[in-house]
This record gives C-alpha cells, structure tokens and sequence, in this order.
C-alpha cells in the first residue's frame, strides 16, 4: 500500500487524539476514585487523605514517574513510591477561606524519557481540581464533626436535666427524715447524761445525718433547686477570702498555690457563697488529683463582655472518656470515703445557673485545667 502525505496526517492526527482521549480517561478515573474513597462512611479523614493520594500518580501523562504528597494541617502524606525532584507543581489546599495544605505532584527524570519532563496544562487543571475536591472534602468533615459534638452536647444536657429532676425529688425525699434523725439525736444528747460508747455511738449518728444533709445541700444546688442570692460581687476578692482558709491546707499536702488576678476585673452579679463553693470544689479536686503535691494555677482574665476563672493542676490528669462523665452526679473515680462524685456536678449547677459557661481540658498524666466564663 503507498502512503500519501494526506494518509500520514490523518494517521498522525488518530494518534494524537487516541493519546488525548487516553489522559482525559486517567484524569477522569482519578477523580472517580477520589469521589469513592471520599464518600465510603468507614474512612477516617487520615484514611481518606491516604488513599487520596495513591491514585493521583497514576492520572499523570508519566505514571510511572510520578509520585505525588499531601500535607494537610501537619500531617503528610506520601504515594507508595515517593521521590521528590525539581520537577513538580502545586496547589494550596484552601477550605472555609484558610489555607489547609499543599497538594504536590513530582516527576522523576529517567534515560527512558526522550522527550523533555514537563506537566501539561490538563494536568496542572487536575491538581487544581484535585486540591479543591480535598478542601470540600475536609469542609465536609470539620461540618460532621461540628455536628457530632452539638448532638453530644444535647444528649449530655438532656441526661443532666433528668438526673437533676430526679435528684430534687430525692433531696425533698431525703431531706425531712434526715432532719427528724439529727433532732432527736441532738435531743438525746442535751437531755440525758449518756456513757462514753453510748455518747460516741450519738455522735456518728449526727456526723452521719450532718454528712447526708450536705449531700441534700448539693443535690439540690446541682437541680437548682435553691435559688441564687445574688448581689454584685468581685471575683478576685472571693479568690482571695477563700483561699485564706484553703492555703494551709494545701500547703500540708505540698501542694503550691500560684495565683495571677487581673486587676481590671469588673464585678458581676453572682451569689457569693455559691461562687465561693465553686472555687473550694475545683481546688478540692484538685488536690485529690494530686497526692503527691503539685501546683494549682489560679487565674482570673477580664475578656470585656464576661470575665474568665480559670483553676489548673499538675496532677494525673483526665482521659477523655471520663471528661465526658465528670459532671454526672455520683459519677467519681475516687476510691471509696474520698468523695460523693458531687463536687463537679455542683460546680456546673451553679455555672449554668449563673447563664455561664464551663469548658474542661485534660490528658491523663499532664494535669486539668477549668475555664468558667462569667457574663458581666
């Protein structure tokens, strides 16, 4: 067969379509991939961000030298075969308007290759594409996140509003028959001259009903049952008059107390005895927290519409499922005669009476830190 020059075009123009066709079909396989791994519920963020990166040099004009690596928010990742080289280009993974991450695509040079080692147009379109599929991807996921931790948050204060109904029913419960046994027992004791043992035996009866009144008393702080008097008050000056009692006592458990008081602080309107136990409950627990001794920061930062307290130890600190426990009432991982499981669930009742806020932060091992926000 004789070839004519019009033959040789129209043959040369079949293989550059055929070779076009071939790197659309990559990239749009790429980016069916990516689409898949994306959207499979069983995938971390990590998992997906991993396996993301896999199938990215495959979609390159040179597959086999091509490597390719992401780095999101600290974390890299990097495709099986990764060899970086000055050949590359790049795009800025940018989600919700801050930037996240680079997404980089590097081709190693090689004898094989003939021709000059340079990207395409299209491919520097599919990096484009790609970065902006990861940053909808990580929106996405941030957006989940968000979700999960408000419905948490409902579910948390829906337990809380349950247990602090059924607690006020039980202190109403509790309270009368608790008052009968400390009156007669006090009566007992002032009008009869009793022995030693018998005097001894009254006395663990009223320490025993004095004991279970103060569980009442918290019980029906935590369901707000007791309504705040409330006065304006400084907080700074309740630090400073609660920690007059509470000092020595921390300083025979070798426990130091560093204190740092913003001298702008404005009154609020706060019941000053509720506010008060606040403070003696977190330094309590944080005490306990630290048998050994440490150090308990005390803070206070004026923020404009509201002022922070903020109480932090040096001790075993918290993992994070007890985080999520510690201020259901009688939940404590105290041992037994060290605590009523009370102290934190008081300190949120009266926080969440007062329209503030608590957050918590802890690592087991690396202490605890409360920060109460105060509205002024």
């Amino acid at each position: 067969m004789i070839m004519n020059e019009s033959n040789i075009q129209h043959t040369t123009d079949n293989t550059d379509y055929i070779a076009l066709l071939t790197e659309r079909i990559k990239e749009l396989s790429c980016l069916y991939q990516i689409a898949e791994i994306s959207n499979n519920p069983e995938f971390s963020l990590k998992e997906i961000l991993s396996q993301i990166v896999q199938v990215i040099p495959p979609a390159m004009q040179y597959p086999y030298l091509a490597s390719a690596k992401l780095f999101i928010d600290g974390d890299t990742f990097t495709s099986a075969v990764f060899s970086p080289s000055n050949i590359f280009i790049s795009e800025e993974i940018v989600a919700g308007y801050q930037p996240r991450g680079i997404i980089e695509v590097f081709y190693q040079s090689s004898d094989d290759c003939t021709a000059p080692l340079t990207f395409l147009p299209e491919e520097h379109k599919l990096c484009k594409t790609i970065s902006q599929q990861i940053a909808l991807i990580l929106e996405r996921k941030q957006i989940e996140e968000t979700n999960q931790k408000l419905q948490e948050q409902l579910r948390h204060a829906d337990r809380l509003a349950t247990i602090g109904q059924l607690a006020a029913g039980i202190a109403h419960e509790i309270n009368e028959p608790l008052g009968t046994i400390l009156g007669f027992a006090q009566l007992l004791q002032s009008s009869y001259i009793l022995s030693e043992d018998m005097n001894t035996d009254l006395m663990k009866i009223i320490n025993a009903a004095l004991h279970g009144r103060e569980v009442v008393r918290k019980l029906m702080l935590f369901s707000r049952q007791m309504p705040p008097k409330k006065a304006l008050i400084n907080l700074n000056k309740i630090i400073e008059d609660g920690f007059y009692f509470l000092e020595s006592r921390c300083a025979r458990q070798g426990v130091e107390i560093r204190r740092s008081l913003a001298g702008d602080i404005p009154e609020i309107v706060a019941d000053p005895s509720q506010m008060h136990q606040v403070l003696v409950n977190l330094t309590v627990n944080a005490m306990q927290a630290m048998p050994e001794g440490g150090i308990i920061t005390i803070e206070t930062h004026n923020h404009g519409k509201e002022i922070e307290l903020f109480v932090a130890d040096t001790g075993i600190g918290m993992s994070p499922e007890t985080v999520k426990k510690i201020f259901i009432p009688f939940f404590t991982t105290k041992d037994i005669n060290q605590g009523t499981g009370l102290g934190l669930s008081v300190v949120h009742g009266i926080v969440t009476t007062h329209n503030g806020r608590i957050e918590v932060q802890s690592k087991s091992g690396q202490g605890t830190c409360f920060r109460i926000y105060m509205k002024v």
